[in-house]
């Protein structure tokens, strides 16, 4: 794996064909969209039946417990939507597992490498993959806790996993660097905890105070994951400008 950036053949530009480049852009010009092929706003008035039309993304499955069905409850009476603190937690757990996925690849990628810092990283890398784990397994017995399944899949949890799927694509890519890799996990860490920062004040609204410190906790460690990626992903890129 070449983990620097170097100068290639790359031909995406149109400086490396200025003669064709030129004709391109007067083609393009001369060749305006056709008024009865459509345009961007039928285009947008289009997405927007749709938008009007379409069911939403999953849903958030009923309580299958008595305790479940009476958080339910007791949040309605107050005036609350608990099945928002259900679905955000259903998300936050997939994330977290989906962190140990990333982490994992990661550690996979620096095994083979070559760079003289090789055991410090690794060392990180598990640590924070430890802890994304611990904060999964608490996270699904909150879940449990509050009547709720840790294995169903709410909708904003179907919405995380999808956004994190270019993230994958990009630390099981064999052509990707450490530097390129690591800019990946800082942009997952900086959701992360965005991700926890909400949490904790939808538990407070919900009057989950007791939820609150183990909230806090894996708050601080995943400030803590920010901080070491990005450090690393300074290091990694200073040493290729060098």
């Amino acid at each position: 794996m070449e983990n620097q950036t170097k100068v290639g053949m790359n031909r995406t530009g149109m400086q490396m064909a200025p003669k064709q480049g030129a004709a391109q852009v007067e083609y393009a010009q001369s060749q305006p969209p056709h008024p009865d092929q459509g345009s961007e706003q039928d285009i947008a008035l289009l997405r927007g039946s749709y938008v009007e039309e379409a069911d939403r993304v999953g849903s958030v499955p009923v309580p299958a417990t008595g305790k479940g069905l009476m958080e339910t409850a007791v949040g309605k009476v107050k005036g609350h939507n608990p099945e928002v603190l259900f679905d955000k937690l259903g998300e936050r757990a997939a994330y977290e597992r989906a962190g140990v996925r990333l982490y994992q690849a990661m550690i996979s990628k620096v095994q083979v490498c070559t760079h003289p810092d090789k055991d410090d990283l690794l060392a990180d890398l598990n640590h924070i993959m430890e802890e994304e784990f611990q904060h999964f397994q608490m996270l699904s017995q909150v879940i449990e806790q509050l009547g709720g399944d840790p294995t169903a899949q709410t909708p904003c949890a179907d919405i995380s996993a999808v956004a994190a799927l270019g993230m994958v694509q990009v630390l099981t890519d064999p052509r990707t660097t450490l530097a390129q890799c690591l800019q990946a996990l800082l942009s997952a860490e900086m959701t992360d905890n965005a991700g926890w920062e909400l949490l904790i004040e939808l538990a407070t609204q919900a009057s989950h105070e007791d939820l609150v410190p183990s909230f806090q906790k894996a708050l601080a460690s995943e400030q803590e994951h920010e901080t070491m990626v990005k450090q690393w992903l300074r290091k990694m890129v200073m040493e290729e400008a060098g």
